[in-house]
């Protein structure tokens, strides 16, 4: 049930991490605040595809 994922920052729309979430636990598209190292600073990434 778990599936690899992108994090790309939402600022700069680099992706910056990878990794799995269970797709059943959460259906939809995760965000967390992760460290940006292009903009060297912390923001919030959200999950792409």
């Amino acid at each position: 049930m778990r599936e690899i994922i992108d994090m790309a920052c939402t600022a700069c729309k680099q992706r910056n991490y990878s990794t799995t979430k269970n797709k059943k636990n959460d259906p939809d598209r995760l965000e967390r605040n992760k460290f940006c190292k292009f903009c060297r600073k912390h923001q919030p990434h959200k999950e792409v595809k």
